[in-house]
C-alpha cells in the first residue's frame, strides 16, 4: 500500500468529484422519449448525492427521491454541538439544492418495496414505479442487545448517534450535569457507523467538561480491544484531558451488558458504574427498510455487486452507504458519498445501455481532539475480484496524520475539517 500526502488526495478526490459530474451525452435518450425512472429511498449523504449526480449525468433520467424528514442533521461535526462549539442548525440541510437540479423530492416514509412489480408504497398511500432503485437507508439499531435498552431508553440514556433531537437531548443532559459528574459513553461493537466517533465525542465532551465542569470525568465502556486512530486520540487525550478520560477496553471488563435507566446505571462485564449522563450508542445493523425489502444478510447488512452496488438479492436496486457492505470502506459519510456516485454512474450507464466502467473510491475522516487540534485519514480505494470471482474493495493508499505534527499542524487540520464540511455537504445537498 502507498502512502501520499493531503496534496495528492486532495487532487485525487478532486479529479473524482469533478469526472463524476461531467454530463454523459453518449447515448442519451432524446427529451421526446420516455424517461427511464429512478427512485431514491434515503436522503442522507449516500441517497441526496445519488439523486443529484444522476440527474447531472443525464438529465433525461426522471429522479425521484423519499425521504421522511424535511431536513436532514448530519452526524458529522454533531460531536461539535455537544461541546457548545457550533449550533444544531449548522449541521442542518434542507432539499431545495436537489429540487433545482431536477430532483422531486417527496417527504414520506416508505412501507414496501416489491422487486417483482418494480414498485415502492409509502405510509402516504403513494406508489411509484422504478426502473432501477437506489436504497440508502442509513443504519437502525438492535434495540435489545443490550439488555435494558430500547428506543424508550434513549430518551433517557440518548445515543445521540442520529443526529437531530437527540443530539440536542445530550447536549441539555450535558448541560445539567453536575461539576464532578460521570460522563458514561458506551461504545458499540463493530461495525457501526463512523468508527472513530465515539473517541471524538469523548474528546469534546471532555473539552465542554474541562470549560463548566472541570472535576468531572468520561468514561467510555467499549466492546472492542482497539479503535479508529487510536495512537492520535490518546496522545490528544494525554495532552489536553489529562486524567479525565478513561477508556475501558472489551479486554478490562468494558464491554456493557445491560443498564438499568431508574438507577442510571451500566451494567458492565465486571462491575456496575452508574452514571449522571450516559450515552449508549447500540450495536448498529442496516436501516429497517433493507430488513422489510429482505436486502439484508444473516448479519444484517446489505451485500452487493461491489463494482455497481447493485444488490446481490434483488436485481436492479442499489445500496450504497452504511448499510452497504463494503469491505474495506468504512461506514461514513464521506464513503456513502464516493459509493453513490460510483453507483449513479453506473445506473446511468446501464440505462444507456452501456456498460459500467472501472470504478474506484475514496474516503477521509477528521477528528478534532480540541479546538485547535485536529487528526485524519484519508484513503482511496479499487475493486479487486479474485479468481473465484469474489470482489473486494481494498485500500490501495493511504494517510494518517503524523503523531509528532506540530500545533500549527494540528490546528490546520481543524480548517481542513471545515473546508472538508462545507464542500462535502455542498456536494451532496447543493
Amino acid at each position: 500500500m502507498s502512502k501520499f500526502n493531503r496534496r495528492d488526495f486532495l487532487k485525487f478526490a478532486g479529479v473524482a468529484g469533478v469526472a463524476a459530474s461531467l454530463p454523459l451525452t453518449a447515448g442519451r435518450a432524446s427529451a421526446a422519449a420516455t424517461k427511464a425512472r429512478v427512485v431514491v429511498i434515503g436522503g442522507g449523504p449516500g441517497g441526496a448525492t445519488a439523486a443529484k449526480y444522476i440527474r447531472s449525468a443525464d438529465p433525461s433520467i426522471e429522479v425521484t427521491l423519499i425521504e421522511r424528514n424535511q431536513h436532514y442533521h448530519t452526524c458529522f461535526m454533531s460531536n461539535e454541538v455537544l461541546a457548545g462549539v457550533r449550533s444544531l442548525d449548522s449541521i442542518k440541510f434542507g432539499y431545495d439544492g436537489l429540487g433545482r437540479h431536477g430532483v422531486k423530492v417527496v417527504h414520506d416514509t416508505v412501507t414496501g418495496i416489491d422487486p417483482v412489480a418494480k414498485k415502492v408504497t409509502t405510509q402516504g398511500g403513494q406508489t411509484f414505479a422504478y426502473d432501477r432503485l437506489v436504497v440508502s437507508p442509513g443504519i437502525d439499531f438492535q434495540w435489545g442487545a443490550i439488555e435494558g435498552y430500547d428506543e424508550a431508553a434513549s430518551e433517557i440514556m440518548p445515543h445521540a448517534w442520529k443526529a437531530g433531537p437527540q443530539t440536542a437531548l445530550l447536549r441539555k443532559q450535558l448541560e445539567a450535569m453536575p461539576d464532578g459528574g460521570k460522563f458514561i459513553l458506551v461504545a458499540p461493537p463493530n461495525p457501526f457507523r463512523c468508527p472513530p466517533g465515539p473517541y471524538e465525542r469523548a474528546s469534546l465532551v471532555a473539552h465542554y467538561l474541562k470549560q463548566h465542569k472541570p472535576k468531572s470525568k468520561v468514561i467510555i465502556l467499549d466492546a472492542k480491544d482497539s479503535f479508529s486512530k487510536q495512537g492520535l486520540f490518546t496522545q490528544g487525550w494525554e495532552q489536553y484531558y489529562k486524567g479525565m478520560i478513561e477508556w475501558v477496553s472489551g479486554a478490562q471488563g468494558g464491554k456493557v451488558e445491560g443498564v438499568d435507566t431508574k438507577t442510571m446505571t451500566v451494567k458492565a462485564l465486571l462491575e456496575n458504574i452508574k452514571g449522571d449522563v450516559v450515552n449508549v450508542v447500540p450495536p448498529q445493523k442496516a436501516g429497517n427498510i433493507a430488513h422489510v425489502a429482505d436486502l439484508v444478510d444473516e448479519k444484517g447488512w446489505c451485500p452487493v455487486n461491489k463494482k455497481t452496488f447493485e444488490s446481490t438479492k434483488h436485481k436492479d436496486i442499489h445500496i450504497i452507504g452504511d448499510a452497504a457492505i463494503a469491505t474495506d470502506m468504512p461506514k461514513s459519510g464521506y464513503a456513502a458519498n464516493s459509493q453513490a456516485k460510483v453507483a449513479a454512474l453506473a445506473i446511468v450507464d446501464a440505462l444507456n445501455g452501456r456498460e459500467p466502467g472501472t470504478p474506484s473510491y475514496v474516503n477521509t475522516c477528521y477528528s478534532i481532539i480540541a479546538p485547535d487540534h485536529g487528526i485524519s485519514v484519508a484513503a482511496v480505494y479499487r475493486l479487486e475480484v479474485g479468481g473465484d470471482g469474489v470482489q473486494k474493495i481494498v485500500q490501495t493508499a493511504g494517510g494518517l496524520s503524523p503523531k509528532d505534527a506540530s500545533p500549527e499542524v494540528r490546528k490546520r487540520e481543524v480548517a481542513y475539517a471545515y473546508s472538508w464540511f462545507a464542500n462535502l455537504t455542498h456536494d451532496m445537498f447543493g
